[in-house]
């Protein structure tokens, strides 16, 4: 094993990669593409990276994956720290922690795609934009979808209410009736600690920018810090009901958000340091 790879999880060093890569569960026409534009070949770099990120820099730990069910599901998680690290995290744990291996899709921001090269590569990486559409679709097909119900707000809330969940938003619900999808929560515990920032909320008005952080620590830009991230997952929730029901809809996310709220304070509990 070369130094590279003792770098990355042991599910994915050397030929273990693509092993890993052939038994996710999505279907690829002839060329290798997926309905999405994912590809696996283009796909192994995007891995590596995040796989020495996943392990080296922030030294995930996973507990409870072993609940998230096989087919389609969706992973409803807590949003922060600036850029989306917390999401690179949590797919990596789908991939190379879960069994079988997922392609967890992450719903990212309509803005995306006016991104030079970002909307190619992450459409060649898995990811989508979080459209109802193209979540239906991918439920339809057995995926496991990631979304982050705080949306922007989650990443840009002001340090001092670091894990004090914003309102989530009810869409993932009305999903996850129409396609009986369980809804898996999930608490990341470390994201908030990596780039304490402000939100220069005029700045990204002009810019149309959903946020733009300013980070108040050194080196004042939203590199994140070495933090451990541990990852806590709890057991599905198969949500019953009418989609069009808005109060029986509005009851449910709010049960998910408690949920979810509350693996966050297990996890802070459990945690001895930020950064060990």
């Amino acid at each position: 094993m070369n130094w590279l790879d003792s770098m990355l999880p042991p599910a994915i060093r050397g030929p273990l990669l693509d092993q890993r890569l052939a038994r996710v569960p999505t279907r690829c026409n002839e060329f290798g593409y997926d309905p999405f534009g994912f590809h696996r070949e283009e796909a192994r770099i995007a891995i590596r990276l995040a796989g020495w990120l996943y392990h080296t820099y922030f030294r995930v730990q996973v507990f409870g994956i072993e609940q998230v069910p096989p087919g389609r599901v969706l992973l409803v998680a807590n949003h922060s720290g600036q850029l989306p690290f917390d999401a690179l995290a949590i797919i990596m744990a789908m991939f190379v922690e879960a069994e079988p291996p997922r392609l967890c899709r992450a719903m990212v921001e309509k803005f995306i795609p006016r991104a030079p090269f970002v909307s190619y590569l992450f459409a060649r990486w898995g990811q989508i934009v979080g459209t109802p559409e193209n979540c239906l679709r991918l439920l339809e097909e057995e995926e496991a979808i990631l979304v982050f119900p705080e949306g922007v707000r989650g990443i840009s809330k002001p340090f001092y209410r670091k894990y004090q969940l914003c309102e989530f938003g009810t869409g993932f619900l009305r999903l996850a009736l129409q396609t009986g999808a369980p809804v898996v929560p999930v608490a990341l515990i470390g994201a908030e600690e990596q780039a304490p920032a402000i939100n220069l909320k005029p700045l990204a008005r002009l810019l149309r920018l959903p946020s733009l952080p300013l980070v108040v620590t050194p080196p004042f830009v939203p590199l994140p810090y070495p933090v451990k991230y541990r990852i806590h997952v709890g057991e599905p929730i198969r949500p019953v009901g009418d989609p069009d029901d808005e109060e029986a809809v509005a009851e449910q996310v709010r049960a998910v958000r408690s949920t979810v709220q509350t693996l966050v304070h297990i996890g802070l509990k459990e945690r001895r340091h930020v950064f060990w």
